[in-house]
């Protein structure tokens, strides 16, 4: 979809819809007065005679206008003034593009930029507008004989005025970019496991070199091999497609700036291996490599807003799947790092994928690593769908990761990383085992993880309860890539 700003007046505009915001018992936004006075008093009508209070979310279409350019007008509730806040902001958003979408609605400005949002300026606003409004008409169509889109909205003009251009084309630049980056994630996380294989997931990184500063090395397993990644390469002894090690190298920063380094969990299906997962669900394992993709769609949007920083991102990707050669409950595999590990349990690879890269990392003098990846479904039992965890082994970092998650309003909530946790990880025949059994699961794989982070400061979120939707309307949501573009965001500001 195209977003561009427009700052010309009310009684101006051509288009088939303008979005205007209703307060909940307060005065008519600026756009909304406009269009009152462009109708002869038709918005206030509307709202003293009760079709609409102002509660958050709340839409009314009116499909006709008496005159000028603009066929219709979406009125849309944003609640009590002093109360609107990122979340009731994006949540108005949301109610607006989902009554749009249900229309035969081309062409939309929308107005909502003006709204006062607490602790909120115009380029966040406006980046929140392109974010909601492209996540929402997101369809997967590629695999589907018939194509035709449930929206047939094609452009968005957000209003503003001519003095806040500068601001707003900002937030319009970054919001198409952040936009870009989900669409991507989720367009490969929606992919089945038979088309996005290790190797295609491979090849949509080495797309990503058609950037200037960004370069793209992919690693084969008899390269691995030589490195002594003997955890990784286990997981993909199950599978007949070859695990792949995608490294991408932004160079946005000083020569000598420390980078930045993100690893996705890259598991195209999973399935368990020998300890074989039940079949209820099976399906959804296609989503096991939404960290890998997160990598590569926020590498692409670093790209594309050009920030002056240094960013690695690292993918490890497998398939996990049972045959004669698999993983079997209680081998010992040995890890770049040369630490053994016990395998109790195969559905426990990503961990063993993710140890190897971590170590792997360290060959890039890291400023900072952040792992994201769909890693226990101990997370979703305490968490929900809400927040993503977050754990690390440095609180400056952490704290960073919150207030990048409250401005970009991708949750996430820390857990501990105690030492007494380690404990669950002992292991009589090896230096530790993969799993610590059924108590914190969440927090005994960030403490396995742990132990091959101790050379750099770093930061684990484990998305496995937000980085898909389960049920008919499944589907990968494209988080935590607002978080890691805000993240970066923030640190760029800071260069």
């Amino acid at each position: 979809m195209d977003y561009f700003i427009e700052s010309a007046p009310i009684e101006k505009l051509q288009s088939d819809c303008i979005i205007v915001g209703i307060y909940q018992e307060g005065p008519l936004t600026p756009a909304a007065a406009a269009l009152d006075g462009l109708t002869r008093g038709l918005v206030k009508k509307i709202v003293e005679r009760g079709d609409l209070s102002g509660k958050n979310g709340e839409t009314v279409l009116v499909n006709a206008l008496p005159e000028g350019g603009i066929e219709r007008a979406l009125l849309v509730g944003l609640g009590k003034k002093d109360a609107l806040n990122a979340k009731t902001y994006r949540k108005a958003l949301a109610a607006s593009i989902n009554s749009l979408k249900k229309t035969i609605v081309r062409s939309a400005v929308c107005c909502l930029g003006e709204a006062e949002v607490k602790d909120a300026d115009s380029a966040w606003k406006t980046r929140q507008i392109v974010e909601v409004f492209n996540d929402a008409v997101y369809q997967f169509t590629q695999l589907k004989a018939e194509k035709e889109p449930d929206s047939k909205l094609q452009s968005v003009a957000i209003g503003a005025p001519e003095s806040e251009r500068a601001v707003v084309e900002k937030g319009l630049a970054q919001g198409k970019a952040i936009a870009a980056a989900m669409a991507l994630t989720k367009t490969l996380g929606d992919l089945p496991g038979n088309i996005c294989t290790p190797s295609y997931l491979a090849e949509q990184a080495l797309e990503l070199g058609r950037f200037d500063k960004l370069t793209v090395n992919i690693l084969e397993e008899a390269e691995m091999a030589a490195l002594g990644m003997g955890s990784l390469l286990s997981v993909s002894r199950g599978s007949r497609q070859p695990a792949k090690l995608i490294a991408l190298d932004y160079q946005g920063g000083e020569r000598n700036d420390k980078p930045i380094v993100l690893i996705g969990k890259g598991l195209t299906f999973d399935a368990g291996g020998i300890s074989l997962k039940p079949a209820q669900g099976m399906d959804e394992m296609k989503y096991d490599m939404c960290g890998g993709a997160t990598v590569l769609g926020v590498l692409q949007a670093v790209a594309e807003m050009n920030l002056p920083l240094n960013v690695i991102g690292l993918v490890p990707s497998s398939e996990n799947l049972p045959d004669g050669d698999a993983n079997k409950p209680g081998d010992i595999v040995t890890s770049m790092s040369g630490k053994t590990i016990e395998i109790l349990n195969t559905d426990a690879e990503g961990r063993l994928i993710l140890c190897d890269t971590l170590t792997y990392a360290e060959r890039y003098n890291p400023d900072v690593v952040i792992d994201m990846a769909t890693l226990t479904g101990a997370c979703l039992v305490a968490l929900g769908r809400v927040p993503s965890g977050l754990l690390g082994n440095d609180d400056a970092l952490c704290n960073d990761l919150v207030a990048a998650s409250e401005t970009a309003v991708d949750s996430v909530w820390r857990l501990p990383l105690w030492e007494e946790y380690q404990e669950q990880l002992k292991s009589p025949f090896a230096d530790m085992a993969n799993v610590g059994g059924k108590d914190a699961g969440t927090i005994t794989a960030a403490c396995f993880l742990a132990r091959f982070a101790e050379n750099f400061r770093w930061a684990h979120l484990d998305i496995a309860g937000t980085a898909w939707r389960t049920g008919s309307n499944k589907g990968a949501t494209g988080r935590p890539v607002p978080l890691l573009c805000q993240y970066l965001i923030n640190r760029s500001q800071k260069a």
